[in-house]
């Protein structure tokens, strides 16, 4: 298995960042496999979806609706409504593995795999990419 890990700055505000240039690249001259995509932050999630169509602000659109940036929340440090980026990955989940065929991400034509981050506390996140290649391949 070979694994790197991705440096995104996500900033102050919240975010759906498209992370598939950068999975393309790390899985070009693999061969055949799958692809892991794991944040290991308890704020953040991975989503697979279309985006620069306007799903992207959909899904923080559905998520503010879900789960509102208020005082509603038990877990209260940080800004208001922080608490709600504690639940976010029991919705949009902390990983999401990809088949890999001919060194390509087997994605479907509109999709892509994104970082999904609502916590405007922290702007500095990490991606863990992880691919287990078919041996005979």
């Amino acid at each position: 298995m070979r694994s790197t890990l991705l440096d995104v700055r996500t900033g102050s505000h919240e975010v759906v960042r498209d992370l598939t240039r950068a999975c393309a690249d790390f899985v070009a001259g693999a061969g055949d496999g799958l692809l892991h995509v794991f944040v290991p932050h308890a704020t953040a999630g991975i989503a697979i979806l279309e985006t620069g169509a306007g799903s992207d602000d959909d899904l923080l659109a559905a998520l503010g609706d879900l789960l509102p940036a208020d005082d509603r929340w038990r877990h209260r440090h940080g800004s208001p409504g922080h608490g709600r980026s504690h639940v976010m990955p029991a919705l949009v989940p902390p990983y999401a593995s990809v088949p890999v065929l001919g060194s390509r991400l087997a994605l479907g034509t509109w999709q892509s795999i994104c970082l999904v981050d609502l916590n405007v506390d922290n702007p500095d996140r990490r991606v863990r990419l992880s691919l287990l290649t078919d041996s005979a391949s």
